[in-house]
Order: C-alpha cells, then sequence, then structure tokens
C-alpha cells in the first residue's frame, strides 16, 4: 500500500499532505456544487455566475506576486494558514449572496485570496522540501490534491442528489470548515523561517566558486557574478519571464482536458455523457499514481527544461490521438478517448514537474515566493485565455484544430530548452558564504 498510497513517510511533508487533502476536499465539494448553488439555491442566471467568476478570476491574479513576496519576508506557514481562515470567512459569506452584486462582493476577494495563497503554497512548499526534495514535495501534495478533490466531488453528489435548501447550505459550510482545518493542520508545522534566513543553505557556491572569481555553477548552468544580478523583481525578469510563458502555454492542459475534451467527447466523437466521468476518472487514477515518480529528475533548471521539452512532445503527441476519435464508431472512439488521455496525462505530469523545477531554480533563493507568484500569474492569464480561444481553435476546427494545437505545444516544448539556457546564464549569483558557515 506504500506504493499506491499518496501519502509521505511521518514528517513536515505528510502534516503538509494531510492539511492538502482536507483543503482539496473542500475544493472539491465546491468545483461540484458552487456553481449549481449558486443558480439553483441563490437564483443567479448561469451566464451571471460564468461572468462573474471570469471577472472575479482575473482581479485575483493581481494578488499573486505581492503575496509571494510577502512569504519571502515571513513565514509562510503563518501566512497561509492566515489566508486559510479568510477563505474559510469568504467561503461562508456565500450563504449571505442574494444578487449579483453581493456574488461579485464574495467572488473577488476569495479570488484574490485563493490566488495569493498559491504562491504562499509555493513558497512553503520550498521551505518544507528544501533545494533538493521542493520538486519531489510539489509533485507528492499534487498526487495528494487530486485524491482529495475525488472525495470532495463525491461527497457533493450528495448533496445535490439531495437538491434543497439546506443540502446546498451544509455544503458551503462543509466548504468553509475544510479551510480551517486544513489551517489547523499547517500549524502543526515547525515555523518557517523567511526567506532571506533560508538563503544561507538554499545557495551554495560550487565547489569551483573560489577558484573561478566571478563565476558559480549550479544546476547544470553558469551563474555571472554580482554584476549580473537582477533588480526590480520577477516582472522585469525577461529572461525568467520567456521560460515561464514557454510553461505557461503548455499549462492550458488543464483547460483542455476539463473543458475542451468532454464538450468533444459529447459533441464530436458522439460518446455519451458518462463516458466524460470516466476519462477525467482516468486522469485522476493516473495522477495519483504518476506523479511522484514522473517528478523524479526535474530538480534543477536544465534538465527541468529537458523535461518541460518532454512534456510538450508528449501533449502533442496526445492531439491527433484526440483529433480521430471524430471520425470513429463510438466504441473504438472511446478506447481511444481513453487512450488519448493516459497519453496526455504523462505530459501533464512531466509539465507540472518541469515547470515546477524551472520556477524554483531559476528565482533567487530570497525571492522565490515572488517568482512562483509571477509563474502562477503568467499561467493563469493563459488558462483564462485559453477557455475561449481553445474552444473555438478545437470544437471549430474539428481534427484540424486538434493538430494546430499539438504544433502549438511541440513548439513551446522545444523552445523550452534554449530559453532555460539563457534564463541560467542570467541567474542571480548567491552571495558569498558567511564566514565559518560550512560548505
Amino acid at each position: 500500500m506504500g506504493r499506491v498510497s499518496p501519502l509521505p513517510p511521518p514528517g513536515p511533508l505528510r502534516t503538509l499532505a494531510y492539511a492538502t487533502l482536507v483543503n482539496t476536499v473542500g475544493a472539491g465539494l465546491w468545483l461540484a456544487g458552487g456553481a449549481l448553488y449558486l443558480t439553483r439555491d441563490v437564483g443567479l442566471s448561469a451566464t451571471s455566475v460564468g461572468a462573474g467568476l471570469t471577472v472575479a478570476g482575473l482581479v485575483g491574479l493581481s494578488a499573486s506576486v505581492p503575496l509571494g513576496a510577502l512569504a519571502d519576508r515571513s513565514d509562510p506557514r503563518t501566512l497561509r494558514a492566515v489566508l486559510q481562515v479568510g477563505q474559510a470567512v469568504a467561503a461562508l459569506a456565500y450563504l449571505l449572496v442574494g444578487s449579483f452584486p453581493a456574488f461579485l462582493a464574495v467572488a473577488v476577494p476569495e479570488a484574490l485570496l485563493a490566488t495569493g495563497n498559491l504562491a504562499v503554497r509555493a513558497a512553503l512548499v520550498a521551505a518544507v522540501g528544501g533545494p533538493d526534495g521542493r520538486v519531489h514535495a510539489f509533485a507528492t501534495l499534487r498526487a495528494v490534491a487530486n485524491l482529495g478533490i475525488t472525495v470532495g466531488t463525491a461527497l457533493a453528489g450528495i448533496a445535490l442528489a439531495v437538491d434543497t435548501h439546506r443540502a446546498y447550505q451544509v455544503l458551503v459550510v462543509g466548504n468553509a470548515a475544510t479551510y480551517l482545518l486544513s489551517a489547523a493542520l499547517l500549524l502543526r508545522l515547525p515555523p518557517q523561517p523567511a526567506a532571506d534566513a533560508r538563503r544561507a543553505t538554499a545557495a551554495r557556491p560550487a565547489p569551483d566558486a573560489e577558484t573561478t572569481p566571478g563565476a558559480m555553477t549550479t544546476g547544470g548552468g553558469t551563474r555571472r557574478g554580482p554584476g549580473a544580478r537582477r533588480r526590480g523583481g520577477p516582472l522585469r525578469d525577461g529572461r525568467f519571464l520567456a521560460v515561464s510563458g514557454a510553461s505557461a502555454v503548455l499549462s492550458t492542459h488543464v483547460t483542455v482536458l476539463v473543458l475542451v475534451v468532454p464538450l468533444w467527447t459529447v459533441d464530436r466523437a458522439g460518446a455519451p455523457p458518462p463516458v466524460v466521468s470516466a476519462v477525467l476518472l482516468a486522469n485522476t487514477v493516473l495522477t495519483v499514481l504518476l506523479a511522484v515518480r514522473l517528478s523524479r529528475g526535474a530538480e534543477r533548471a536544465a534538465p527541468a527544461a529537458r523535461k518541460l521539452r518532454r512534456a510538450g512532445l508528449v501533449l502533442a503527441a496526445a492531439t491527433p490521438l484526440y483529433a480521430v476519435t471524430g471520425v470513429l464508431p463510438v466504441l473504438p472512439a472511446v478506447v481511444l478517448l481513453l487512450v488519448a488521455t493516459a497519453v496526455w496525462t504523462v505530459g501533464d505530469l512531466w509539465h507540472g514537474a518541469a515547470g515546477a523545477g524551472l520556477a524554483y531554480d531559476l528565482a533567487p533563493p530570497d525571492a522565490i515566493g515572488a517568482y512562483q507568484g509571477a509563474d502562477g500569474l503568467l499561467a493563469g492569464l493563459a488558462q483564462a485565455l485559453g477557455r475561449g480561444l481553445l474552444t473555438l481553435l478545437v470544437l471549430g476546427g474539428g481534427p484540424v484544430g486538434w493538430l494546430v494545437l499539438g504544433g502549438i505545444f511541440a513548439a513551446a516544448g522545444l523552445a523550452a530548452p534554449a530559453l532555460a539556457r539563457r534564463a541560467i546564464a542570467n541567474r542571480r549569483a548567491p552571495e558569498t558564504r558567511p564566514a565559518g558557515v560550512p560548505g
């Protein structure tokens, strides 16, 4: 069972995994039941809910970099716990929503807290995992999160089956309670020092640094001396943003899987609606089983960039498989949909690990939260724009649209190693080790 369970061995990472599991059970509750609560119980139109969530999501992206930077200057454990208490309050506030303005008044602060919390979570994962274990920790928590969302979705099904005012209220309260329980679990972690205090151990000069003035080598690339240090934060670091932009293009695979593939499955492949659940369940199961295993080798920027290239090519390879399902009889189409989703999931998992490894290793050790915030900002923008563009491209373009999408993914993946080499060459050099600190 130890090989099957996504939970890590006892220790801080397991505590963080439990907090993630509880939190994502609530996410599953709200993902499955939130829209129906707002339409069937509150009485908002589906158009209003969609527009409100879009506006809130775009506004929420503005919190990513500032809260990530705040996590660099404080204890990310405590900050994340505080944010989750705020999210619990916002979740409960949905009980007071009775109109579209009230919905926006709740949805926008909730989105700000949620988006900022993602950057803070990334800083906390880096603190718990350390330079050599943070990508492993990220992959572990992703597997746990998929398990939690699945459980939450199943629990939401009970409320949706009952379909009463009281059932929807229980769903809302249950979501809020998971934030509070997750915050309590986070506070069981040992306090995590600010990034400045971790910097001495997170960024060590390479063995030849003392004999090669002005050059330091880490993670397969050359770090320039102090004259090449970057100023102005991640949003002014063009080479990092180029790498993150390539990763953001590939991150739209999430939108493809949860929005485009279900619509394609029913409308173009002609499969019955339950097949959509089977496709998404296949992705979830494979993620739980393979996320940690496929994350190996992405701790440093150079190998992570090669893994990102591999991810782009594998995602591209899955697109013609999806395209063919539109011209096959139903049964072969269903089988091929599951095969395509298995291939897609491998690319998805390689992208997740590689993107995390690049965003972590290309960031200065004292600005991991801010850089993760910038990485999340680009991914969020790509996914927000991708909802409409990808639906139009694939559903409007048919099999040709799938092939064009595959070409975009392949191009982004192939560009990653060269972009990463430029960013590695420009990385901020770690400061000289203080006297008396062992190497």
